[in-house]
């Protein structure tokens, strides 16, 4: 019976079975990438440029240019 349970023990073991640390790995480095992409997101939008600035263009440099 003893080794039944350190048979259980060592399937549950992080380091020992690899197939459970590369899901968990995978998951946490897919989670590190989706916070990394939301949180420039959420950079992005909260430091994005807010109205437009009231720009003087010369009148001799329009489309249609006034002269004096």
């Amino acid at each position: 019976m003893q080794q039944n349970t350190t048979d259980i023990a060592e399937k549950k073991d992080f380091g020992r079975n690899w197939v459970i640390s590369s899901r968990f790995l995978f998951h946490v480095q897919l989670f590190a990438f989706m916070a990394f992409v939301l949180g420039g997101c959420y950079g992005l939008y909260t430091m994005r440029y807010k109205g437009k600035p009231k720009v003087e263009v010369p009148e001799s440099t329009q489309y249609t240019p006034k002269y004096k």
